[in-house]
């Protein structure tokens, strides 16, 4: 019965929280929304028995993604006075969300240790995975039956990356604005600049 509420609390506030990343009009609101979704889906791994995937969620979305897109919206023109007026507005939902997400830890933590949801019983080829951690089943999968396509995968980020690179490399290119620091340094006085004593009224002609 824990195991049942957790999981629909969880999921529920996973599908809110993305409606109101969509929904939300403030671009800084958007991505504190996105990470509560973040930490949400983060809690469902964790209730049933996949720790490793949790913390890649948070780790990677929450501590980079997330967190880029929070400095992307930061450099964006947001009127914060508005912000500011509107917090004490603001107060009470805060610490609701700050409620549930307690009871939310309270509740994962208590699924968690009491063995975390049962999603039935593997049969056939996940029948070798059994008796393992998630992290050495995942490796097992990773590294041995899925190893052509994450091996495949990687050489095609290996391939964007480098196609990036050549695309942007510019040696032998004449580039505008490019200092040649050696004819600077060896420049003297007279040649750079001019003494112009114009007569009054008259136009300067170099």
């Amino acid at each position: 019965m824990l195991q049942a509420i957790a999981f629909y609390l969880f999921a529920a506030l996973v599908l809110l929280s993305a409606v109101f990343t969509i929904l939300a009009r403030n671009p800084v609101h958007s991505v504190l929304w996105l990470i509560l979704a973040f930490f949400n889906a983060a809690g469902l791994m964790v209730i049933i028995g996949a720790e490793f995937i949790a913390m890649l969620l948070v780790i990677v979305y929450v501590g980079a993604v997330a967190v880029l897109f929070l400095f992307v919206v930061m450099m964006l023109d947001i009127d914060f006075a508005e912000l500011r007026a509107s917090f004490m507005k603001n107060f009470p939902l805060g610490i609701a969300i700050a409620a549930v997400l307690l009871a939310e830890l309270v509740l994962g933590i208590g699924v968690w240790q009491s063995g975390g949801l049962q999603l039935g019983v593997a049969s056939g080829e996940a029948a070798p995975l059994l008796g393992r951690s998630n992290i050495e089943s995942i490796g097992a999968l990773l590294y041995g039956r899925y190893l052509f396509l994450f091996e495949s995968a990687g050489l095609i980020l290996l391939v964007a990356m480098v196609g990036a690179i050549v695309l942007t490399h510019r040696e032998g290119r004449a580039v505008r604005g490019h200092q040649n620091i050696g004819k600077q340094i060896a420049r003297r006085p007279g040649d750079a600049t001019v003494n112009v004593r114009p007569e009054i009224g008259q136009g300067v002609k170099l």
